[in-house]
């Protein structure tokens, strides 16, 4: 090839090279901007492509129960956390209306008390279609799916927290992450040493084996330490709140909306640093004076944006295969994020997820 040639070849590569650059700028923009609009075709991924990952859940763009699709007839067998027993009360007589056809019946661990882990413990056994739990699985939980030859999927729904309860009459204004750790470890044992009255500190909490909310506040606000041996067990959240209500140095924790509204304790207001508390009730306190007739609510903001420091979602554990029970359970959680179930969870007094 001639010098000339040559030197006419490469201003054209030079020029075929930017087009095809520019052409492959302009089409990623062009996508971008379909996907944006809503004009490309969503792609799901199968069940179980991703590790842990749920099903699409249809539930998100439908208003009402009526409207979500796939919801299979039969009778299924559900159980799990007492965490959920305020959502499964209203919830369920509405489903009945809407798919009378898709019937639920809540089941009870034949031995031991009903929680997030004998929920899902009952779902590895065959025992139930589907799970609601306070938490998500732990390792040894996905260790037995796995040995079964079963895949499980979490799929949240709603927002849930932890709050704290103390008597009434405690003259406390807060407690920060750590402190409440000392507590309930044993490393704290008098009010005085949290800034309180001197008053030796009653701790009181369900036994770990209870339910997944005793197991997520091992792990996830103890950081894995066990409970301290100053811990009195109670049999469960109602216990414990009558317990904390007869004793002045008294605390428990326990799921928020099952300690917010209560007219016998005192949410107490918790912080990740000194003085920068954030209380689970909406503001003004309401004293429980005024209770009955007035209580306090949720702080649904606080938990929604993340500024409460002890919060949790809500999930349905459910089968990743096309089994009716699978088909079950992403039924029943497409049901709880379709916007009358998201009303309904409020209305239940946790924060919705969407």
């Amino acid at each position: 090839m001639s010098r000339s040639n040559s030197n006419n070849v490469l201003p054209l590569l030079i020029s075929l090279i930017l087009m095809l650059a520019l052409l492959a700028v302009a089409g990623v923009l062009a996508m971008r901007f379909l996907s944006r609009q809503g004009l490309l075709p969503q792609v799901s991924l199968p069940t179980g492509s991703q590790p842990n990952s749920p099903s699409p859940v249809a539930g998100a763009g439908a208003k009402t129960f009526s409207e979500v699709k796939e919801v299979p007839n039969g009778v299924f067998a559900y159980g799990g956390s007492t965490t959920w027993a305020p959502i499964r009360s209203l919830v369920d007589p509405v489903l009945v209306g809407a798919w009378p056809n898709f019937q639920l019946r809540y089941t009870d661990p034949p031995t031991g008390t009903p929680g997030s882990g004998s929920g899902i413990r009952m779902l590895l056994n065959g025992q139930l279609a589907f799970a609601q739990s306070s938490r998500p699985l732990n390792a040894q939980e996905r260790q037995q799916a796995q040995a079964k030859g079963l895949q499980l999927v979490e799929i949240p729904v709603a927002i849930d927290g932890l709050a704290i309860a103390v008597h009434p009459r405690l003259n406390i204004s807060g407690l920060t992450v750590e402190q409440v750790v000392g507590i309930f470890t044993g490393k704290l044992s008098n009010w005085s040493q949290v800034g309180g009255p001197n008053l030796k500190i009653t701790t009181f909490s369900r036994r770990p084996e209870d339910g997944g909310t005793v197991e997520y506040f091992i792990e996830e606000v103890l950081g894995g330490q066990p409970l301290g041996p100053n811990v009195t067990f109670v049999r469960d959240t109602t216990d414990g709140l009558r317990r904390v209500s007869a004793t002045l140095g008294g605390i428990y924790y326990g799921s928020a909306p099952e300690i917010v509204g209560q007219c016998t304790v005192r949410p107490l207001p918790i912080g990740r640093q000194p003085n920068q508390y954030v209380p689970p009730y909406r503001e003004p306190y309401v004293d429980p004076s005024q209770c009955p007739r007035r209580r306090n609510v949720l702080n649904h903001a606080a938990f929604q944006d993340g500024t409460y420091p002890i919060t949790r979602r809500l999930f349905v554990i459910a089968k990743g295969d096309n089994s009716p029970d699978a088909q079950a359970g992403r039924a029943y959680a497409n049901l709880l994020l379709s916007d009358q179930g998201q009303l309904l969870i409020e209305k239940a007094g946790y924060v919705r997820l969407q």
